[in-house]
């Protein structure tokens, strides 16, 4: 499994129809064929129940979309850490709009992520709950207003403000967290704005997984990841 490196492009494919089963294998494999071709890191967060098979198949990072803050025992129906590491993924998504925790439950899940060598990938909506994010050192920190999520309308345009309030506050309070941008991206071209603004890199859902034609939307954010990331060095 390769390391990660930035600028990342972190896909979620959510519990999307188009990302079950073979196709999550399918949108899985094009990822890894775009970071071979560019150089650049993909991540993958398939559905839960193929997080094993993707694993095995690709040499890609591949995340959970969600773990619980228990550790190993009696927790029905519960994703943990341990479980996630076994199925062979590198780390999870944490707090995602769609999936909120409670602040005592953040930590508890860093902390179980810590102690299982996972990278955690925090999830916050507003440069508040970045700040507070931050404090709780996830490896990386995306920040999602929720209202733009899958509408197409990137927060990198929308709300360019957020971006760059979100990076400075997290430099400021733990200059190790890597941060992302996320909301609404669909085009290199936010992609691009999105690390000029000072994001490390990009989460997205929709505007992949539900493409006609995935390989080519993801072919053109990696090439403007690249043409952006070196404009910054």
């Amino acid at each position: 499994m390769r390391k990660i490196s930035f600028p990342l492009i972190a896909l979620n494919f959510k519990t999307y129809a188009q990302a079950f089963g073979e196709n999550a294998l399918r949108l899985a494999k094009i990822a890894e064929e775009v970071s071979d071709q560019f150089g650049v890191t993909i991540a993958v967060a398939p559905p839960i129940i193929d997080l094993a098979r993707v694993a095995a198949e690709v040499e890609i990072p591949v995340f959970a979309q969600h773990v619980d803050p228990y550790e190993p025992g009696s927790h029905t129906g519960s994703i943990i850490a341990e479980d996630v590491k076994a199925a062979g993924a590198v780390g999870s998504l944490v707090n995602h709009s769609e999936h909120r925790l409670k602040l005592a439950d953040i930590g508890m899940v860093l902390k179980r992520l810590k102690e299982n060598k996972l990278i955690s990938l925090l999830c916050t909506d507003t440069v508040e709950t970045a700040k507070a994010g931050a404090a709780l050192s996830p490896d990386i920190l995306a920040i999602e207003p929720p209202e733009l999520i899958g509408t197409g309308i990137p927060v990198s345009k929308a709300k360019p403000e957020v971006v760059r309030g979100a990076v400075h506050a997290v430099q400021k309070i733990n200059p190790d967290v890597h941060v992302l941008c996320g909301a609404g991206i669909s085009t290199g071209d936010d992609v691009a704005r999105a690390i000029e603004l000072g994001a490390e890199g990009v989460l997205l859902a929709s505007a992949y997984v539900k493409a006609k034609d995935p390989k080519m939307v993801l072919i053109g954010m990696a090439r403007e990841a690249l043409r952006g990331w070196e404009k910054r060095i």
